[in-house]
């Protein structure tokens, strides 16, 4: 199991702050299976609005950032860094489950699984846990298309 830093991340991923949701990669399986890391800190753009008086980390962020961990996986499996001309795309998100609250000062592990590839579309697992507790999980779709 190898792990990756957020440089290493940097060369997969094109997204930028303030939307890069993977700070860390923990373990990773090509062809298998991710665990990254996202420190969810009060400094975050989003807290300042949801909700200033009880900060809450946006669930469609959540399910962003486990997308990230996904499209990482993805291309380490195919074994290629992001190019311009590529976006990975979500085409479906299934069974989406909100259990708790991810709060700032938490750490929110990311863990994906490849469930199958056919014809360039990609189906995974995903949850999120704090504290070995979970708090999202969800079946992601996603594809690759040129721009």
């Amino acid at each position: 199991m190898d792990t990756m830093n957020i440089h290493e991340i940097l060369k997969y991923l094109p997204h930028r702050y303030p939307l890069l949701l993977v700070d860390k990669v923990i373990s990773y399986e090509v062809g298998k299976d991710i665990v990254a890391l996202k420190n969810v800190s009060i400094n975050e753009p989003f807290f300042s609005g949801h909700f200033p008086h009880y900060p809450v980390m946006p669930g469609v962020l959540i399910v962003e950032a486990l997308a990230q961990a996904a499209a990482i996986l993805t291309l380490r499996t195919v074994d290629t860094i992001n190019k311009d001309n590529t976006v990975y795309y979500f085409v479906g998100i299934d069974g989406v489950r909100f259990k708790k609250p991810v709060m700032a000062g938490d750490q929110l592990i990311l863990k994906v699984a490849i469930e199958r590839q056919i014809k360039g579309l990609w189906k995974y697992s995903a949850r999120a846990e704090v504290d070995e507790q979970l708090v999202t999980e969800a079946t992601l779709m996603c594809t690759a298309r040129n721009v």
